[in-house]
């Protein structure tokens, strides 16, 4: 076979792909070119500027449709509108989209120039010209999927969904996304760390159960974020601080051989943290606006597509970590082992401008009994406060990491609530980062 180019029968090319089998796919970028990221980069600088303009401009459109709510944590509880991660989701979708030729464009000139002969019922193609459909249809299944979860976050707003559906619906949204992943890639193999090497041996095939793993990867994104909530700025703040981890860790495995994997998750988390970052000076206290769910669906997912296109499931998990936290100790409340009100916000004092843990009241002696497991197991391990214990009746704060801040440094201003909350996300993404490269040799033979 020529370098170059490449002769087939016309009798054995049933469709494109027959041809694409035998010929080396063009990369979406060539080693070494960062034009598309220079210009994603700009694009994103663009978004950031088209957000922070466009929400004062929509502010009142949302409160006229009814999208407001009132903040409990002010003394002044005036309407703020509501929802207005739509706005940030959809100036990064009109981003995302703009963009889709630019990462493509060298292969779309080359295949406009494309010297294509039909003789004798043969065709000849240069190798060099065949247009990159697999990472084509990742690229537009990501789009896809986000632009599912930004509509199913805006519906949860207006309808105010279910738990239930909002573990469904994410589920839902994700089979596009797994259904590409089956098609270009099928990789559901795992590296065994080297202490359990000796019992299961180097790697182990997990099949069926990776696509589970992914699939509960979209849902725990777009519910973490949603679950540790409740004060100015928290959700689009961690958010952003999740998205920049990424990105860093992106750019620091340019370099290396799965330099297109990352390439890829850079080309949807630059516009994020653009979008997001507009959105968080709007929502930063005291709040001018709230994300809604409508954001936390459209960030977990945006979060979700790269980890798995993206080739770092695991490593995006350590970027979770106070969210994995927050989840474990929510769990006896979020499956309602233990009494959840519908809303765990923190107590707000007018007197002294400060907020303070928020309660939930029961009788353990009527808990199941993992109710009574998790509770006592809790009270041991000082980790929830017994605000009052009289006849049976026991009122403690409600299990979650807001409350357990408050539990630590007593009644706060919401601001440094907020702050501290923030530190501890970029604390822990370091902490990601740490365990992601030099703690990484301990357990695998290299980092990648």
């Amino acid at each position: 076979m020529d370098n170059h180019s490449v002769t087939v029968d016309m009798g054995s090319v049933g469709s494109a792909q027959s041809v694409r089998d035998d010929i080396p796919t063009t990369q979406v970028i060539s080693p070494g070119s960062l034009w598309p990221l220079l210009c994603n980069a700009l694009f994103s600088l663009v978004a950031y500027y088209a957000t922070f303009k466009i929400i004062p401009k929509v502010k009142e459109m949302f409160v006229s449709a009814g999208f407001a709510g009132v903040d409990m944590s002010k003394k002044d509880r005036h309407k703020v509108p509501e929802a207005m991660g739509v706005v940030s989701g959809a100036i990064f979708l009109i981003t995302m989209f703009l963009f889709i030729p630019v990462p493509f464009a060298w292969n779309l000139a080359s295949v406009s120039h494309n010297d294509v002969v039909f003789a004798n019922q043969s065709v000849r193609v240069h190798a060099d010209s065949v247009f990159p459909h697999s990472e084509f249809v990742e690229f537009i299944t990501a789009i896809l999927c986000i632009c599912c979860m930004l509509f199913l976050g805006f519906a949860d707003d207006a309808l105010n969904l279910r738990w239930r559906d909002k573990l469904f619906l994410p589920t839902i949204a994700t089979l596009p996304l797994l259904m590409v992943y089956y098609v270009n890639c099928n990789s559901t193999t795992i590296i065994v760390p080297k202490p359990l090497r000796e019992l299961v041996g180097y790697s182990i095939n997990l099949g069926l159960l990776y696509y589970v793993f992914m699939g509960m990867l979209a849902v725990f994104c777009t519910n973490a974020i949603n679950i540790l909530a409740g004060i100015n700025g928290l959700e689009a703040g961690q958010s952003f601080i999740i998205a920049v981890s990424v990105a860093v860790f992106n750019i620091i495995e340019l370099r290396g051989i799965y330099h297109e994997a990352y390439t890829f998750s850079l080309y949807f988390i630059l516009p994020y943290i653009a979008t997001t970052g507009a959105l968080l000076r709007h929502n930063w206290y005291p709040s001018q606006v709230f994300v809604g769910d409508t954001f936390c669906y459209f960030s977990g997912m945006t979060f979700a597509v790269v980890a798995v296109l993206g080739h770092f499931s695991k490593t995006m998990l350590l970027f979770f970590i106070p969210q994995i936290f927050n989840f474990l100790y929510s769990v006896p409340q979020l499956f309602r082992f233990i009494p959840c009100p519908r809303h765990r916000l923190p107590r707000y004092s007018p007197e002294t401008d400060t907020v303070s843990i928020s309660t939930t009241t029961f009788k353990p002696a009527q808990l199941s009994f993992l109710g009574r497991l998790m509770y006592h197991v809790f009270r041991m391990f000082r980790v929830i406060r017994i605000v009052k214990e009289e006849d049976g009746m026991v009122e403690c704060n409600n299990f979650t990491l807001i409350n357990l801040a408050l539990l630590v440094f007593g009644p706060t201003h919401e601001r440094t609530l907020t702050k501290r909350l923030l530190i501890l996300q970029i604390v822990c993404s370091c902490l990601a980062l740490c365990i992601r490269y030099p703690g990484a040799s301990l357990f695998y033979d290299v980092g990648n």
